[in-house]
């Protein structure tokens, strides 16, 4: 089976030894994305400010693999404080619809650059 890196300048760039996204066996494996901006910018702030610009990020990783936000069928989802979840899907359901994907969503101890959010999905092509 072929891979394919997914690589665009529309989300953050990776920031360690891996892709933005791989494409393989008709399916897109979107790695983890955080509030950074395209620039590389940490949006700061609470968690619905951070989860928009996930989302984003999420989205156009997507679309340069040729996919999109309503092609995904699963995502992974860590807070930084499951207080925030309410709030974390309240913004998460503006950009996913119906049939929602398969989810899961942890609390972790810690996320890089301190960051409250971070979301990765698979998605069909």
């Amino acid at each position: 089976m072929s891979q394919k890196q997914v690589q665009t300048d529309q989300a953050p760039q990776a920031i360690g030894p891996y892709s933005q996204a791989i494409v393989a066996g008709g399916m897109v494996f979107c790695s983890g994305q955080i509030p950074l901006t395209p620039s590389g910018e940490l949006v700061a702030g609470d968690v619905e400010a951070q989860t928009h610009q996930v989302m984003k990020n999420l989205g156009a990783v997507l679309e340069a693999a040729g996919s999109s936000m309503a092609k995904i069928v699963q995502t992974t989802c860590y807070l930084a404080d499951m207080n925030d979840f309410p709030v974390f899907n309240k913004v998460y359901a503006e950009y996913v619809k119906e049939p929602f994907p398969a989810r899961a969503t942890v609390q972790v101890a810690r996320l890089p650059r301190d960051v409250r959010v971070e979301v990765a999905c698979i998605a069909l092509l």
